[in-house]
Formats: C-alpha cells, structure tokens, sequence
C-alpha cells in the first residue's frame, strides 16, 4: 500500500501532468542528494541551480534533502528550488526524518513542485522513474538476517518493506528507459572509500534484488559522502552516487550534479563529455 506521505506531492504533479508527460528522444537527467539543507543555508543553492535551466530536462534528488528534517529547513530549501523550471523527482532521506516530521517536508516540498517518490512510478519526457528512500542492513553474505530478537526483526521487515516497494514501482513502468531513485545504497561498489565499520548502515544488497529483475537505464543514490562515483549492480546496470559532499570533492569546477544522458532506442546512460 502506497504511503499518504506523499499525497500533497502526488497532488501537485498531477496537476502538471501535460507538462511532464511530453515525450522527447533524448533527455538529460541531473542528480543529486544530500544537500543537508539548513535554517541558515539561503542563497546557497540557488544560484548552481538555476544553472540547470536550458541545460537539463528533469532534476532528481536523492534524499537527505534537509539537514534536522524540520518544516523551517523544507521552507528554506522550497524557495532555492523556486528557480529551477524543470520537472523535479525525489526521495527523502535519514536526515528528513530526523525530526519526526517528514510529512511536513514531504508537503512543503511537493507544494514546491517536486514529486517526492515512496514506491510511486511516473512517467517524464517518456522515461519512467520509480523510487524510496532504502534502508539499512548489509551486503551480500553479510545481510543483516530476519532472526534473534524481536527488534534486529523489525529492522529488517523495514528494510524488506522498502525493497517491496521499489519492486512494486518497477512493476508499474513500461517506457523503454527506467530509472531509480534511491537514498540508501543498493551495491557495496559505490560506498567503498568509507569506513568499512559504518558499510551495513549505508544501504543494503535487498534494494538491489528488484533492480536485477528489470532492465534499468541508470540507478541513483546518495548518502556514502565518501564512497565512489559510479559502480555497477551484478548485471551491469549503472549506479551513480550522487552525494553532494562527494560530488563537490569529484568535480571542484562544476556545479555540484551529476549528468546523464539517455535516448531512445537504447538501455544504457550516457555520461557527457568532460566539462558537461
């Protein structure tokens, strides 16, 4: 069942629903998470996001998207988002929960335009997105496994509950490119480089389990602010980290987003040429 959460979201896009639904053979996707936005953080993304005008056809963000997860911080980051004319998709984070309000940031921001993702499928420019937030548990063999204490269960029904429903979004697309949104890591390739105590916390190989039953042109997370790039799932479906924190030490000279580049006729992303 799909969560109320992000009712005011799902609201806000319908009523744009002949905007975002036009259909384009190439389109151009910039990503990010992790903006940590605060109370006393005005005018520090605006002016890198207006940048994405004319350049870009779809913004995603990939969760983390206020610092505390209170009203005060969605209201700030609401208004440096005022300046982007593009689509914009996301998933909250951790940090959105932080507060114990995360359905106050999820309005704010919907009512801002952007359509905030719980399992959900749309359809932009001819290319379907789905995503969650993920959760937590380990990679591989070291899973976190649904036995002991009633508690270490409850973890991992949460974080089954998020793989279920990013399943159940996938099942829903049927556009030639899919994409994910995601803040959590689905793969270990793309938190290597943080410490290796902190591994199970940063994402789960059960986010990764739908993914390999698709074909995906590209997946996206943030959280890891000091893992890798890029990484691939067990079939070779392209992952980005898209933390911003990592995104600013990677590329010093370029506003902090990722861009990928897909078109029709093929499943796989395009990166641009250096300096895109």
């Amino acid at each position: 069942m799909e969560s109320e959460l992000f009712m005011g979201a799902k609201r806000v896009v319908a009523e744009k629903k002949n905007v975002v639904a036009e259909k384009k053979t190439t389109i151009r996707l910039a990503a990010v998470g992790d903006l940590h936005c605060k109370k006393d953080s005005v005018g520090q993304f605006a002016p890198w996001l207006s940048t994405l005008n004319g350049r870009v056809d779809v913004l995603l963000l990939c969760g983390d998207l206020t610092d505390y997860g209170t009203p005060e911080e969605a209201e700030v980051l609401a208004k440096e988002l005022s300046s982007v004319r593009v689509p914009m998709l996301g998933v909250l984070g951790n940090h959105d929960f932080e507060s114990g309000r995360p359905e106050d940031v999820a309005r704010i921001l919907g009512q801002a335009g952007v359509t905030l993702l719980s399992g959900d499928s749309v359809e932009v420019h001819g290319v379907g997105f789905t995503g969650v937030k993920g959760f937590a548990g380990g990679f591989g063999a070291h899973t976190l496994g649904h036995w002991g204490e009633p508690e270490i269960k409850r973890f991992v029904d949460y974080a089954i509950e998020e793989s279920l429903k990013l399943e159940s979004g996938l099942a829903r697309l049927r556009t030639e490119h899919r994409v994910v949104l995601l803040h959590y890591a689905p793969v270990r390739g793309t938190i290597e480089g943080e410490p290796l105590e902190i591994f199970p916390f940063l994402g789960c190989s059960r986010l990764e389990e739908p993914l390999l039953r698709y074909p995906l042109s590209a997946v996206f997370h943030g959280h890891a602010h000091r893992g890798q790039l890029e990484a691939k799932t067990s079939r070779d479906q392209p992952v980005y980290n898209v933390a911003m924190p990592l995104l600013r030490r990677s590329f010093a000279d370029r506003p902090p987003y990722r861009v990928v580049e897909l078109t029709a006729k093929t499943a796989e992303g395009k990166l641009p040429l250096a300096g895109e």
